[in-house]
């Protein structure tokens, strides 16, 4: 009897389950930013999710693809790409700086106003191009792949670009203003430096041996981490009145992004770099040529004729 009676309450746990759960969704959709819902990929995740899912998928198949194919040569396309995105980057860090400050944003608590006030659209729209960007940031990893680069496509790589699109339309769709402006705000400043330097490497061994600060790009992006981490958890401590659940996504995210690039950081400048030995680093760190950490196996690839 028992047996039977757990069985007859399988079928209406599971349904209560997916009421509950339609019943989120429901709410959850009745709360959105209503401003952005007619923007280009903000109606429905799909879009969204499709690009990310493409993306993995180059990522997967891309490496296999060019293997045995010679390494494409983009200069002239990384140059204009770097720099385009420095562009975009500083319009992004403008406009959010700009009209936050206007408005008169709080940068120890700002909740979400979701009017059609001139400034509060303008931190929206800017917020978009931040979330665009990160799609089109993809394309990082497209040259990368395409030029034989395999070594820098990296866990960390990989996580980041592929969260931060994904997510970020979350973001947009709920919550694109309030305390939302700050982490975006740091993020597109930093690219702004990031894609400045990447731009300028991408002229050639005559602009890269000035290039000495490639690892302070990293500290930079580990000091943002720090910030963000430190501004959210100032918020909850002042229970500022934005939504609790990106509160606690952003934290969780930004510890992620801790240990992940701080790994990478103690990695790549801590460790004591090895002899080449076979045109292979025992520690993985590739040997510094003109002031700019080389790609594993370039001097392998130069004995191969590649």
């Amino acid at each position: 009897m028992g047996h039977s009676a757990a069985a007859s309450g399988a079928p209406g746990l599971i349904a209560n389950v997916v009421n509950d759960t339609l019943e989120f969704y429901r709410w959850s959709w009745s709360i959105r930013d209503k401003r952005v819902e007619n923007w280009p990929l903000m109606q429905s995740p799909v879009p969204t999710l499709i690009i990310s899912m493409c993306y993995l998928l180059f990522v997967w198949l891309g490496p296999k693809w060019m293997r045995t194919r010679e390494a494409f040569q983009f200069r002239p396309l990384l140059i204009t790409y770097n720099f385009g995105m420095v562009l975009v980057n500083f319009y992004i860090f403008k406009e959010l700086f700009m009209a936050s400050r206007a408005r008169g944003y709080s940068y120890i608590c700002q909740m979400v106003d979701y009017s059609d006030n001139e400034y509060e659209v303008r931190i929206a729209g800017a917020l978009w191009w931040y979330y665009i960007s990160k799609g089109i940031e993809y394309l990082d990893t497209v040259f990368f792949i395409l030029r034989k680069k395999f070594n820098q496509i990296s866990f960390l790589h990989v996580y980041h670009h592929f969260t931060m699109f994904t997510l970020w339309w979350i973001g947009i769709k709920w919550v694109a203003g309030g305390q939302a402006f700050f982490g975006a705000q740091i993020n597109a400043f930093i690219h702004v430096v990031m894609y400045m330097y990447y731009g300028l490497a991408a002229c050639g061994p005559k602009v890269q041996k000035y290039l000495w600060w490639k690892r302070y790009l990293t500290i930079m992006q580990l000091i943002q981490f720090h910030l963000a981490l430190g501004h959210t958890a100032l918020s909850i401590y002042v229970d500022c009145p934005f939504p609790k659940w990106m509160h606690w996504g952003v934290i969780i995210y930004a510890f992620s992004f801790i240990f992940l690039f701080g790994n990478f950081y103690y990695r790549t400048y801590r460790v004591p770099k090895q002899p080449v030995k076979n045109g292979k680093i025992s520690n993985g760190v590739s040997k510094p040529e003109n002031g700019l950490p080389a790609e594993n196996g370039k001097k392998q690839n130069k004995a191969k004729g590649e």
